[in-house]
């Protein structure tokens, strides 16, 4: 396995991909305990920086993230997981975290209601 470079903080980022779409569906951050869980059990895993803890996509709303591949680029210091993705991946409700313009056009699909899911407080 390929040595990876977390930042100081222990944490890589993680862009995410479809991979039939070939969309971004999100970025979050990993650590090395999450790297090894996704990469071991097939479904993504993340670190929560605001929660500071260990997360299994999916676990709250059934939204799993089963990896086909798991993609180092060339510093060894970021990581692309393509994703057979089960639902949305963003926690608003959208099919992907990128459902907006800089402008604030809303160009995504949103697939459910947060508020069923998570209820009032959200994520």
């Amino acid at each position: 396995m390929i040595s990876l470079k977390f930042s100081e903080g222990g944490l890589i980022p993680v862009i995410v991909q479809d991979t039939k779409t070939r969309n971004i569906l999100m970025m979050a951050y990993a650590n090395e305990e999450a790297v090894r869980l996704t990469d071991t059990t097939g479904y993504a895993h993340y670190y929560s920086r605001s929660r500071k803890k260990l997360w299994k996509k999916g676990e709250e709303s059934g939204h799993f993230q089963r990896v086909v591949k798991i993609f180092v680029d060339c510093d060894e210091d970021c990581l692309i997981y393509e994703v057979e993705q089960t639902g949305a991946a963003c926690h608003t409700g959208y099919r992907s975290c990128f459902f907006r313009t800089l402008d604030g056009e809303i160009t995504g699909e949103k697939v459910f209601d947060p508020e069923k899911v998570y209820g009032k407080t959200g994520h």
